[in-house]
């Protein structure tokens, strides 16, 4: 069973900096595309980065600069390093795995990113 549990939010500042992690277990996680999702209040929910299991990225236009997905897949775990936070970058922060062989998508439970003075 794919487990997808994400940690690293919290309350920080304009212009400050945040590191979410996405740990992953249950899954062939090397060869599968992870990605960051979020939603803020009132909203749907966004892709913000991408990266495939061979590196490749791509970023939302909004954080596109700021914000780096990576991955470590000797520790099944993949990252969002978030530069020059903004206040229109609070929401949930969820990550995402779609599973290569299947296609099936799974989901974390979120974690909260709040941008405010």
């Amino acid at each position: 069973q794919v487990q997808l549990v994400e940690s690293g939010g919290g309350l920080v500042q304009p212009g400050g900096s945040l590191r979410l992690s996405c740990a992953a277990s249950g899954s062939i996680f090397s060869i599968n595309a992870m990605a960051w999702y979020r939603q803020a209040p009132g909203k749907q929910r966004e892709r913000v980065a991408t990266i495939t299991g061979g590196g490749s990225t791509n970023y939302a236009g909004s954080v596109k600069g700021r914000f780096t997905i990576s991955r470590d897949n000797a520790k099944n775990t993949v990252y969002l390093q978030m530069n020059s936070l903004k206040p229109e970058d609070t929401g949930v922060y969820y990550c995402n795995e779609v599973e290569l062989s299947t296609n099936n998508v799974y989901w974390g439970q979120g974690t909260q990113v709040t941008v405010s003075s």
